[in-house]
């Protein structure tokens, strides 16, 4: 496999795995641009999860029990 790594500069250090043809097939992060894209996923996430409770008839239901219902809806892990 003709796999390599490829430097680009950028405001940030990003490397990218490319294959023979040269085409992007992974790209590496610094940790802390990592850490920073995951807590913006989680964020999103967290909205997402609001914006779904917002639409549950009737009474306020517990966290728990709305996490437990999201997840047997396969929309929460």
């Amino acid at each position: 496999m003709g796999t390599r790594v490829k430097s680009r500069t950028a405001k940030k250090s990003r490397q990218f795995v490319v294959n023979e043809k040269g085409a992007h097939t992974a790209v590496l992060l610094p940790i802390d641009e990592y850490e920073d894209l995951i807590e913006a996923a989680e964020q999103i996430d967290d909205i997402r999860h609001l914006e779904e409770g917002k639409k549950v008839k009737g009474k306020p239901v517990p966290l728990e029990e709305f996490e437990t219902r999201l997840r047997a809806q396969r929309k929460l892990r």
